[in-house]
């Protein structure tokens, strides 16, 4: 599922355990893991429901500063994001940006599209050791 520039597909794992595998795959790759976000914790903090919604924050200099040297404002977007959530259903997601959009968001879409597609190839592979089996 494509939607505006955001990447979903369906994971085999409860929430918390997609990001964990995420989080691992990203850190073997060698990634930076800069933030963890618990959004159901935090509802929870100031009484309000949430479904399991975990955030991470990861990536590196070397995948990212190559859009940032064409458009500097795509570091509003970088680090790299992914969302896993649960949906009404109960039915576990997990969402990212999908970099060719973000470069195109920036305007450098043609500039940048080597960065975006290899960054858009690692996000995938990433995305399918903590979605799948």
């Amino acid at each position: 599922m494509a939607d505006n520039g955001l990447v979903t597909i369906a994971s085999q794992h409860a929430a918390k355990t997609t990001i964990d595998r995420l989080e691992k795959a990203a850190k073997a790759k060698g990634l930076t893991i800069f933030a963890r976000v618990d959004h159901a914790a935090g509802a929870a903090s100031v009484g309000l429901p949430l479904r399991p919604t975990e955030l991470l924050i990861f990536g590196n200099a070397r995948g990212g500063t190559p859009l940032m040297q064409l458009a500097q404002t795509v570091g509003i977007d970088l680090p790299l994001k992914a969302l896993a959530w649960e949906d009404a259903a109960g039915k576990i997601w997990l969402t990212y940006n999908n970099p060719a959009w973000l470069a195109a968001r920036h305007g450098i879409a043609e500039q940048g599209a080597a960065v975006a597609k290899t960054l858009s190839n690692a996000l995938a592979a990433l995305a399918q050791e903590a979605t799948g089996a």
